[in-house]
């Protein structure tokens, strides 16, 4: 019996891999996220093809993907962090949440055959909108450091944290509360002293736990613990009657600020991944086609009544919390969709018999097609609002520091920071352009919107943990501004400088920076070279030509330093060199021009 049992059992597990490594990237690749395409291979999967029919037994499983995600949420929140966004995420956040699932509470306890505790699980799981869609559209389109993209992130942070709260409260809106009310004084009283127990075991037990188990250098082992602490978070929690992601979501803020929290996130995010994808393929795999079917007129429906309520609440708040019209069009339109929590609540909620399969399923596939609908209201809220290319950024440093501080990101940061990155070393970069911002964060640079020109943001940026800052701007006056105001405050950080023309490089000299470059100096070096060998000079040749112009021109800039500008003019080649620049040539040279053109000056390089 094992043995037919474990053939079918692969058989599963190779579809379920196969399903994901098909549809996720599609879905992604034609822009409907990775949720969607999960969903949908479970639909073929499940539904159907009828491929595998034990979608509930799976789904058991694959909820261990919403805890650990749960957990890594956890993670993520340290104080400072939620202290920035405070009035974003505590205010505009929970106002959205709290208002928006009462209004669609409302309107679903509207409806034949919906009892109050079905009607808030239904309006507080459509108010949760999707973070996976929308933080992925920001990132695409380089938004999430824009005002609308940093509101719409304190929302989805605040609706992410309210999962635990409203996953906690499902036992008490179930019917076996109702008919056990008598215990719910100890059940509660049960549930606090788990969580003070949790909380507990994170200040005073896990760190050392894992500082022992590092010293061992058992790489195995910490994934171990890793798994442990949030499996047997999850599991105190859900034996003291509560939501098995909310301990998971304790453990991990309380493991926030440990010195081991990236190293726990890159243990988890595997195993998160994985298993919060089989959920979602779980789900689909759970839909009841027939329900969708018999009831697809009052999903269609429903879905832009779900969106056009939470656009209109999220629009009108964004406006009482002092955002502008467009600001406040651009949140409304990227958070208008039901989210993948939603999925999660209605799955729980199904389990503890608060809501049928049926009315799930349902649930499920308003929240999808207006999943679906996303990329097209984001769209639409470009034709509503005026698109404003100078729109100021937010300025946020958070995770800013490292032993390269890079002021201006145009042709030459970019191109230097690919040495200094190529190289093993981290640099920060900060610009004023919230144009070059956006698009180098599309590529994952880690960049910062700032003034270089100003203290406090050089501060923030982390210039006293520095050991080099770059000034890489394109406009002399704005370079020097940032020279002065650097040696002033900080003297003892080097300086190397981007510098305009040969006149700037005198002048930055004369103020003492440890290194500059003019900006085009070596491409002209490379362009005459290789353009010299196009006319029949060998390489080796136009090289050792190319070094004697680069030193006589580091000569040169010495005489100018003592003697002016106009020092050294005879170092300067203004005629064909005959016969011998360097070393004999290899063949008769030929005078391209004879002409006596006696010239009567030297135009510098102003590039």
């Amino acid at each position: 019996m094992a043995g037919g049992a474990a053939p079918e059992l692969y058989m599963e597990a190779v579809m379920l891999l196969g399903g994901a490594v098909v549809a996720a990237p599609l879905f992604k690749r034609i822009g409907l996220g990775t949720v969607l395409g999960y969903l949908a291979a479970g639909l073929v999967i499940g539904p159907i093809g009828r491929m595998i029919t034990e979608g509930e037994e799976i789904l058991h499983v694959a909820e261990l993907g919403v805890v650990f995600l749960l957990f890594i949420i956890g993670l993520e929140l340290k104080p400072a962090r939620l202290w920035s966004l405070r009035r974003d995420i505590f205010g505009l956040g929970l106002t959205q949440v709290l208002l928006t699932g009462v209004a669609l509470t409302a309107l679903a306890m509207a409806l034949p055959s919906i009892g109050i505790g079905a009607a808030a699980v239904i309006g507080f799981g459509l108010a949760l909108s999707s973070t996976a869609f929308a933080l992925q559209i920001l990132e695409e389109r380089g938004e999430i450091n824009r005002r609308h993209g940093r509101k719409s992130f304190g929302i989805l942070l605040f609706q992410d944290l309210a999962i635990v709260p409203l996953l906690a409260l499902l036992p008490f809106l179930a019917p076996a509360a109702a008919e056990n009310g008598g215990n719910n004084l100890v059940d509660f009283l049960v549930a606090i002293i788990a969580v003070a127990a949790l909380v507990f075991a994170g200040r005073y037990i896990l760190n050392p736990l894992f500082q022992i188990i590092a010293k061992s250098g058992a790489r195995e082992a910490m994934i171990a613990a890793a798994l442990l602490v949030v499996i047997g978070s999850a599991l105190l929690m859900q034996v003291a009657g509560l939501s098995m992601a909310m301990g998971a979501f304790i453990a991990g803020v309380m493991l926030a600020e440990s010195t081991y929290r990236h190293e726990l996130e890159a243990d988890i995010e595997p195993f998160r991944g994985l298993l919060l994808g089989l959920f979602f393929m779980a789900i689909g795999m759970s839909l009841d086609l027939s329900v969708i079917v018999e009831n697809w007129l009052t999903i269609l429906l429903a879905v832009p009544v779900l969106m056009v309520v939470k656009a209109t609440i999220i629009y009108a708040l964004c406006r009482v919390f002092g955002s502008d019209h467009d600001v406040s069009v651009r949140t409304a339109l990227t958070l208008p969709q039901g989210g993948e929590f939603g999925f999660v609540l209605f799955s729980a909620a199904v389990g503890m018999q608060v809501l049928d399969a049926a009315t799930s399923s349902q649930l499920v596939s308003i929240v999808t097609l207006s999943m679906a609908l996303t990329p097209v209201s984001v769209m639409l809220g470009r034709f509503l609002v005026r698109e404003d290319d100078n729109e100021e950024m937010d300025e946020d440093f958070e995770g800013a520091g490292a032993d390269v501080l890079m002021v201006g990101f145009s042709r030459f940061g970019q191109i230097a920071s690919q040495i200094l990155l190529a190289g093993g070393s981290d640099v920060t970069i900060i610009d004023h352009s919230a144009d070059r911002v956006r698009s180098a964060q599309k590529f994952g640079f880690r960049i910062y919107f700032g003034d270089g020109t100003r203290k406090d943001v050089l501060e923030a940026a982390g210039i006293k943990r520095a050991k080099i800052v770059a000034v890489c701007t394109q406009k002399k006056e704005i370079t020097d501004r940032i020279v002065d105001l650097v040696q002033s405050e900080y003297p003892d950080v080097k300086l190397y400088v981007r510098s305009y023309d040969r006149t700037h490089t005198l002048e930055l000299r004369a103020r003492g920076v440890e290194y500059e470059m003019r900006e085009t100096f070596k491409s002209g070096l490379e362009f005459g070279q290789r353009t010299l060998e196009a006319l029949g000079t060998t390489q080796q040749l136009s090289s050792e030509i190319a070094e004697d112009v680069e030193k006589r021109d580091a000569e040169r800039l010495l005489i100018q330093q003592s003697q002016g500008f106009y020092a050294g003019r005879h170092m300067i080649h203004t005629r064909p060199v005959t016969p011998e620049p360097l070393t004999k040539p290899r063949r008769e040279s030929k005078v391209i021009d004879a002409t006596d053109n006696e010239r009567t000056g030297v135009e510098e390089e102003n590039s």
